[in-house]
């Protein structure tokens, strides 16, 4: 069924309403719930598919249903009806918000609203794409505030690794943050491009999520197998490569891939002179998790990142 969670007015005789999905087992179920929440950015897509595979495997296996399921698939559904990243008409990333206020903006309501909503989950994954920039590896990032209870939830995710950030990096106005700190285990996880879908990403988290409610006795069925990611808890396990010059960007190498150390990873590119101004290499060995897609480049722009791994051999 789909359920209001926060409506407030909008000039012109307008609403905006937050909806979301839930879903039932018929027996009353075990008191368990998950929420998966996507959309808070209105360019990332990628979750919005993953909502739809999880409600088409749950409608047509209703008898596997142990506990409550709720999809939140558009929690900035003017972002996404605009192809905004921020709230339209207000200049705000929402995922600064929270966890909002009841006397603060309409917006801070609506965050407000959300929270109270969510509060009250086994677990709840935040779902987000890249931007139009880059594109990643299905991953799912981690404050080491909360590590000790989230990695554990992580490593059977189904994603290829779990990145662990410094506190000196924790956003305290996030969703995830003010769900983690309500003492709500909440995941966020970044896979894909802005304004695109990946199917075999999503149907690669899809199958970690039912694994991950097996394991939370939320689902039952046939037992899902999930890949081991890699686990990263150091800042000095990521190499980071940026533009020395600006250009446009021509990569050599697809994400996802092994590079060695001093392998091409692409060259940035005159287009008024013919010449090939700088060749990136890898300034070390490991997993390519993040390249760039969109290829025009300025100086310090991001062109990857890779996760550092030993030499084979």
């Amino acid at each position: 069924m789909i359920i209001s969670v926060a409506s407030v007015p909008l000039p012109v005789d307008e609403t905006l309403e937050i909806k979301k999905s839930r879903f039932c087992p018929t027996n009353g179920g075990n008191g368990k719930r998950i929420s998966i929440v996507t959309g808070i950015h209105g360019d990332e897509l990628e979750g919005q598919l993953v909502c739809f595979q999880m409600a088409k495997k749950i409608r047509e296996n209703p008898e596997h249903l142990l506990g409550t399921v709720d999809l939140y698939p558009a929690l900035n559904p003017m972002g996404l009806d605009s192809i905004t990243r921020g709230i339209p008409g207000f200049d705000l990333d929402m995922n600064r918000i929270f966890p909002g206020t009841r006397d603060g903006s309409f917006t801070e309501y609506i965050a407000m609203k959300i929270v109270e909503d969510l509060a009250g989950s086994d677990l709840c994954l935040d779902i987000h794409a890249s931007n139009i920039y880059l594109t990643e590896l299905p991953q799912i990032r981690i404050n080491e505030l909360h590590k000790d209870k989230l990695v554990p939830l992580a490593m059977e995710a189904n994603v290829d690794f779990v990145w662990v950030h410094g506190a000196n990096t924790v956003l305290e106005s996030t969703l995830a943050y003010s769900m983690n700190s309500l003492g709500v285990p909440t995941l966020v996880a970044e896979m894909g491009v802005g304004m695109r879908l990946t199917p075999s990403y999503a149907s690669q988290l899809t199958e970690g999520i039912f694994h991950l409610m097996q394991k939370l006795h939320i689902w039952k069925g046939e037992k899902i197998s999930v890949k081991k990611p890699v686990l990263s808890e150091g800042p000095e396990d990521v190499c980071y490569i940026n533009a020395p010059v600006s250009g446009i960007f021509l990569k050599k190498q697809e994400h996802g891939s092994k590079v060695y150390l001093g392998d091409e990873v692409g060259a940035i590119l005159n287009p008024f002179t013919g010449e090939v101004m700088e060749q990136i290499t890898a300034p070390c060995s490991g997993l390519l998790f993040t390249i760039r897609e969109y290829p025009v480049v300025d100086e310090g722009s991001l062109i990857a990142r890779i996760l550092r791994q030993e030499e084979d051999g």
